[in-house]
């Protein structure tokens, strides 16, 4: 059963709209933490911290932060997939391209797929530069994640390929949760507005509250 809906075309969008979703409220909680650094290194610290510690007793260390990277990795990976195997069915089913674009295409639905490699290359380069440190500038230091994003927004290319994805991710949600809406059965005629609505003020606010972390560091606000 499982494997006749995901062969489906409805399946597949229904993966993609869900997967979609987990990610966009992890984006809201991961912006809500960044925006900490503004209180300090110490309390952008303990909360850096808190996220390795957070099910204890419960859990061990780290072990509620791991579900959670496995989670993302599925969503991640699930997203993707569908949305590959969605497109070259696409192309399939229309081998020659349209003479006329579609007049309501805008630019963010035009863009998915090439916002979709930017945020995959992003989030390689985010780990490597801020979780493992192996493209980090100025000496990575385990343990002091305030320090690391400073040193990270203190240089140029750092800043560059950070806004550039977090424009992607604007992008990526305005489009992303409208469509995600229809696919789940929650749009309607008289939702569609309010829907649109909602998109866009979230992409605007995550836009906003990831560009302010290195907006803070390049004015001398977060040092």
């Amino acid at each position: 059963m499982a494997r006749t809906v995901w062969d489906s075309t409805v399946g597949k969008k229904t993966v993609m709209a869900v997967s979609g979703l987990i990610m966009l409220l992890y984006l809201v909680a991961h912006m809500l933490g960044n925006l900490k650094i503004y209180f300090g290194a110490l309390e952008f610290n303990e909360y850096a911290h808190w996220l390795r510690t957070m099910g204890e007793p419960l859990l061990h260390y780290e072990w509620a932060l791991w579900v959670v990277r496995v989670v993302l990795v599925v969503a991640v990976v699930a997203h993707a997939v569908s949305a590959y195997q969605l497109s070259r069915r696409d192309i399939k089913a229309r081998p020659s391209k349209y003479v006329h674009k579609k007049a309501r295409a805008g630019y963010a639905t035009r863009t998915m797929r090439w916002g979709g490699i930017i945020l995959a290359l992003f989030i390689v380069w985010h780990i490597l530069d801020l979780t493992t440190g192996h493209v980090h500038s100025g000496g990575f230091e385990e343990g002091k994640p305030y320090q690391n994003v400073v040193d990270t927004f203190s240089t140029w290319y750092g800043n560059v390929v950070y806004i550039v994805a977090v424009l992607a991710v604007g992008l990526h949600i305005r489009h992303g949760f409208w469509s995600a809406a229809q696919t789940l059965g929650v749009g309607s005629r008289t939702r569609d507005r309010a829907l649109k609505g909602l998109a866009n003020v979230l992409a605007l606010l995550l836009t906003i509250g990831f560009l302010a972390v290195p907006v803070g560091v390049m004015t001398g606000v977060v040092s």
